[in-house]
C-alpha cells in the first residue's frame, strides 16, 4: 500500500473536517424551521411532551426508579442531582482516551478523541481513523487526564488492531476498531472498561440536557456538564450546543444517565464567521448499532465474535465475572430457605374442589426442567412453578390467594434471585433485560401469595427468576393486574379463596432477541373460584403484546386482553387443565373465541 506524504496527508485530512462541517451545516441550516418550531413549544411544554410518545416512553423506560427527580429534570423544574452522578460520571470517563492519529513513521497528524465500547472494540470518527492504515499507525492513549493536584496522570497507550476488526463508514462519520488488549508496558486494556450501547431510540429527548466527555484539542480529558440542550433530530443526526473544540472529535455525548447518545463529529459552522460555531451535531447511537448490526453476515466468525461483544456479549462479559448491571441486584438463597415450602394447594378451594396441576402435552414432557434432587414442580410460599429447559422460562405458575389473610408488605426493593434447585441455565438472568425497555414481569403478582403468617417469605419468593418473563415496558397492565382483584372480590364464598395459573404463550415464531432469547408475545391467565351458587368457575384470558415487540427500537402499540376459552389456552399451551373447561362459563354460553375485555366488568363468569 502507497503511503500519502506527510503534508498531503495533513491537507486530506483537513479536507475530511471541512467536508464534515459544510454538510452539518446543510443539514442544520435545512431543519431551521423545526427547530424554531421545537424552540416555541419548549417555552410552554417539556421534553416529555414535546418529543415522540415512541422516543419518551424509551427514555422514562431508561430512568432508575430510585432516581426521584429524574422526571423533574427532564421537565426542567429541577437541577438537583444525586451526589452519585459525579462518581457515575467518572466511571463513565474512564473508557474515554484521546487518539494520537500518526504517519507511518511516527509523525503526529492531529489527535481526536474515541471510547471503548466492549471489551476489544472502540469508537472513533471516520475522519479521525478514515481507514485500517490510519488505524494502524495510531494510538489510543487512556488515562490522559489531570489528577486532584492539576497534575497529570501517567498515560497508557495502546494500538489499533484493524487486521483484527475494522468497520467504518464516511456518511455516518464513524469508525469500530480493535485495541490490543495489553500495552507495550504491561497496561491491560481491561482496566478501563468501556461504554455499553443501546441500540434503542429515545436516549434522550428534544430539549433535554446532555453532557460529553472529550479531548479537546488533543488536551487533557475534560467534560462539559449538562450546559446545553439538544436543539433537534435530524434522520441519523443529532444537534446540540455542548461546548467542544478541534480534537474533541469521536467524544461520547451522554443523557443524565450517562447512556451514551450520540457519537460526536462536528461543529456547525457559522456561516457568517467560519472561526465561529453556532451549535454541534453528533450521530445518533441507534444509527451506528443500526449499521454496524447489517453488517454482521458479511464478516468472518472471528470478527462476528468480536461484534456480538458489543451488540450483546458486553452482558455475557459481566455475567461471566459475577456482576450484573447496576440496579439489578441479584442473590441466591440458601437451600435451607425453601425446605418447608408446600407450593400449591390443589385442595385449596376445598376438599370437594379439586384443582390439580396441570399436565403438558406427552411431546413436551421432555423439555421440562428437572430439579437437581428429582421432580419437576418448584414449590414456593403459597405457589409453585414448572419450568422450560428450552425457553428458560416458565411454562405454568400456580398460586393460592387468600384475599381475607392478604398482608401488605413493601418490595424487597427489586432484589432478584436464582433459584439453586434447578441448573441456572435454565434460568433466564439480569442479563436479558439490561440496557432494552423490556420489564422482568412478575408471573405470579407479587401480592397474590403474601397472606397469613407466611406472608413475608412469599413477598421474597416471588422475586425468583423463575417467576418472572420479559414484558416490554410499554405494556399496559392497568386492565390485565386489575382482573384478579376483581375476581377476588367476587369470589364471595369460601373465605374470598381464588386459584389462579399464569403463564407466556410459547411460539415457534417468537421474537428471537440477541442471539439467545425467544420473548413471548402471549401471556395467558386462567382463574378458579367457587361461586355464591356452590358451582366452580374456571375463567381464562390471553394478552397479546405482538404488536408491542417487533422491534424494541419501534415497539409500541396497542395491547388487548380477551376472555377466551380455557380450551383455547390448553391447545396454545400444551397444558391439560383436566376438568376445568367445563367449568368454564364460555364454553357453555358462546362458540365464539372470546371478547375484549376493556374492564373488569366485561367478565363473564
Amino acid at each position: 500500500m502507497s503511503i500519502m506524504p506527510y503534508e498531503e496527508l495533513q491537507n486530506f485530512n483537513e479536507g475530511l473536517v471541512f467536508m464534515q462541517q459544510q454538510n452539518a451545516l446543510r443539514r442544520y441550516t435545512e431543519n431551521a424551521d423545526e427547530r424554531e418550531h421545537f424552540a416555541r413549544e419548549l417555552e410552554k411544554k417539556s421534553p416529555l411532551e414535546i418529543d415522540t410518545p415512541q422516543r419518551t416512553a424509551v427514555r422514562k423506560s431508561l430512568i432508575d426508579p430510585r432516581d426521584g427527580l429524574a422526571i423533574e429534570r427532564i421537565l426542567g423544574n429541577n437541577d438537583l442531582l444525586p451526589i452519585s452522578y459525579l462518581e457515575a460520571g467518572l466511571k463513565a470517563s474512564k473508557p474515554v482516551c484521546r487518539i494520537e492519529v500518526r504517519d507511518s513513521i511516527g509523525r503526529v497528524l492531529g489527535h481526536g478523541t474515541g471510547f471503548l465500547v466492549s471489551p476489544s472494540l472502540l469508537l472513533t470518527n471516520n475522519h479521525v481513523l478514515e481507514d485500517e492504515n490510519a488505524a494502524r499507525f495510531s494510538l489510543a492513549q487512556f488515562n490522559y487526564e489531570v489528577d486532584l493536584n492539576l497534575m497529570q496522570r501517567q498515560s497508557k497507550s495502546f494500538r489499533f488492531e484493524p487486521e483484527r476488526f475494522f468497520i467504518t463508514d464516511t456518511k455516518l462519520d464513524f469508525t469500530l476498531v480493535a485495541v490490543e488488549e495489553d500495552s507495550a508496558d504491561g497496561a491491560k486494556l481491561s482496566e478501563f472498561g468501556f461504554l455499553p450501547l443501546l441500540a434503542e431510540s429515545g436516549k434522550a429527548l428534544i430539549g433535554e440536557y446532555v453532557s460529553i466527555i472529550q479531548h479537546p484539542s488533543g488536551a487533557p480529558k475534560a467534560v462539559a456538564i449538562r450546559e446545553n440542550q439538544i436543539t433537534d433530530i435530524v434522520g441519523d443526526y443529532i444537534h446540540y450546543s455542548t461546548d467542544t473544540m478541534p480534537g474533541s472529535s469521536g467524544s461520547p455525548v451522554y443523557n443524565d444517565e450517562w447512556i451514551t447518545i450520540a457519537l460526536h463529529h462536528s461543529g456547525v459552522p457559522d456561516p457568517k464567521d467560519s472561526t465561529k460555531y453556532i451549535a454541534n451535531e453528533g450521530i445518533r447511537i441507534s444509527s451506528i448499532m443500526k449499521f454496524v448490526t447489517l453488517q454482521s453476515a458479511s464478516l468472518s466468525e472471528e470478527k462476528k465474535a468480536l461484534l456480538s461483544e458489543l451488540l450483546h456479549g458486553s452482558l455475557k462479559v459481566t455475567e461471566k465475572s459475577g456482576h450484573y448491571p447496576e440496579g439489578m441486584p441479584v442473590e441466591e438463597l440458601k437451600l435451607e430457605w425453601y425446605q418447608n415450602t408446600t407450593g400449591y394447594n390443589p385442595l385449596f378451594l376445598g376438599t370437594d374442589y379439586p384443582v390439580p396441576l396441570p399436565i403438558l402435552r406427552a411431546d413436551l414432557k421432555q423439555d421440562i426442567a428437572p430439579l437437581k434432587a428429582g421432580g419437576h414442580v418448584l414449590n414456593y410460599t403459597h405457589f409453585s412453578v414448572v419450568m422450560s429447559k428450552s425457553r428458560c422460562l416458565a411454562y405454568y405458575t400456580a398460586v393460592n390467594i387468600d384475599g381475607k389473610q392478604l398482608v401488605e408488605i413493601d418490595r424487597n426493593k427489586d432484589k432478584w434471585y436464582f433459584d439453586p434447585r434447578i441448573d441456572r441455565k435454565y434460568q433466564y438472568g439480569p442479563e436479558l433485560y439490561a440496557d432494552n425497555a423490556l420489564d422482568r414481569g412478575h408471573l405470579v403478582r407479587r401480592r397474590d401469595p403474601v397472606w397469613g403468617e407466611s406472608a413475608k417469605e412469599a413477598n421474597e419468593d416471588t422475586f425468583h427468576f423463575t417467576n418472572c418473563s420479559p414484558q416490554h415496558s410499554n405494556l399496559n397492565q392497568k386492565t390485565w393486574l386489575e382482573l384478579e382483584d376483581y375476581i377476588l372480590k367476587n369470589a364471595d364464598q369460601f373465605n374470598l379463596k381464588v386459584t389462579v395459573f399464569t403463564g407466556p404463550v410459547f411460539r415457534s415464531d417468537d421474537m428471537f432477541y440477541r442471539e439467545k432469547y425467544k420473548i413471548p408475545a402471549e401471556f395467558w391467565k386462567i382463574a378458579v373460584m367457587v361461586k355464591a351458587d356452590g358451582n366452580l368457575s374456571a375463567t381464562a384470558y390471553l394478552q397479546t403484546q405482538k404488536n408491542l415487540i417487533k422491534d424494541l427500537e419501534f415497539a409500541y402499540g396497542k395491547y388487548k386482553t380477551y376472555q377466551v376459552h380455557v380450551s383455547q389456552i390448553e391447545a396454545l399451551t400444551g397444558l391439560d387443565f383436566g376438568d376445568l373447561r367445563k367449568h368454564d362459563p364460555l364454553e357453555r354460553i358462546e362458540s365464539t373465541t372470546g371478547h375484549v375485555i376493556e374492564a373488569p366488568q366485561d367478565i363473564t363468569f
